[in-house]
């Protein structure tokens, strides 16, 4: 969604740190307003864990186990591998860039959370034929037995290098805070068109709670999507309103000679054909 129309009738904040306005300047990202409309891409969920056993290739999945083995292999080039079991199955988990602190993450012994699409083992084997089935530079973490799992979809926002997901994401969140949004349209008008208040709209699509599909989110026909669109089509039509009311408001000056136009044809270099005779007269 572009947000030039629906930011310029709302307050813009202080900018953010001189640290990420540099980065955030590369997504026309210049304070608050523009945080607040900068909307997901698309929605990941970790609401639910995903056995192993049940994971499908091609789908992204969450999944909670213990690492049993983790190495450095060097062909058919240099790789970490990890391989997480949990009550029923394995799966490896796999990095071809990596650095120190996650080999120490992925420690045998170590319960993790990994996030990611499910792939086939490249090798040939796969769920299907009896093989493993991994994950290729999924997102992972520590956990503890029973630990609570997230509460709402994890938005996956339009961002730039050097600007990671998660930095984006605790920008948004302070704007969330911080920002009035008091709603600008009538109770009436908005219960007449079935749309949710703006503060509704805009902290659901950024934290749609756990229950709520990705998939219809991801098709923009969700009734938050249509307050965000309903509001940028609004403020596009105010401000050409505006624009053509300032041209109208301008009016030629009144010319005082009132023999101004007929020395000024004797100057032109040509004679004036019978239709621009009539336009001056």
């Amino acid at each position: 969604m572009g947000k030039g129309g629906a930011s310029s009738g709302r307050e813009r904040a202080a900018a953010p740190p001189d640290a990420a306005a540099r980065r955030l300047a590369r997504l026309g990202i210049a304070g608050d307003a523009d945080l607040l409309l900068h909307l997901p891409l698309r929605y990941e969920d970790e609401t639910r864990l995903t056995a192993i056993a049940r994971a499908r290739p091609g789908e992204s999945a969450l999944i909670e186990g213990t690492v049993t083995d983790c190495e450095v292999r060097l062909r058919p080039r240099r790789q970490l591998v990890a391989h997480v079991h949990d009550d029923g199955a394995a799966m490896a988990l796999r990095f071809f860039s990596f650095y120190p602190a996650q080999q120490k993450l992925l420690a045998p012994g170590s319960r993790v959370r990994a996030f990611g699409e499910v792939r086939g083992d490249p090798r040939g084997g796969g769920l299907w034929s009896g093989g493993t089935v991994e994950m290729v530079h999924p997102r992972v973490r520590a956990v503890v037995p029973d630990e609570p799992l997230a509460q709402a979809l994890t938005p996956v926002y339009p961002t730039t290098a050097g600007l990671s997901q998660a930095a984006l994401r605790r920008l948004i969140d302070g704007a969330l805070e911080r920002a009035d949004l008091a709603d600008t349209l009538p109770d009436a008008l908005r219960r007449r068109l079935a749309l949710p208040a703006f503060a509704e709209a805009l902290r659901l699509l950024h934290h749609p709670p756990a229950g709520i599909a990705p998939e219809a989110l991801a098709a923009a026909d969700h009734p938050a999507w249509r307050r965000v669109r309903f509001d940028e089509l609004l403020a596009q039509q105010l401000s050409l309103r505006r624009a053509y009311a300032a041209r109208r408001a301008r009016h030629a000056p009144v010319l005082g000679d009132e023999d101004l136009p007929r020395r000024l044809i004797e100057r032109l270099p040509f004679r004036l054909t019978r239709a621009q005779q009539r336009v001056w007269r």
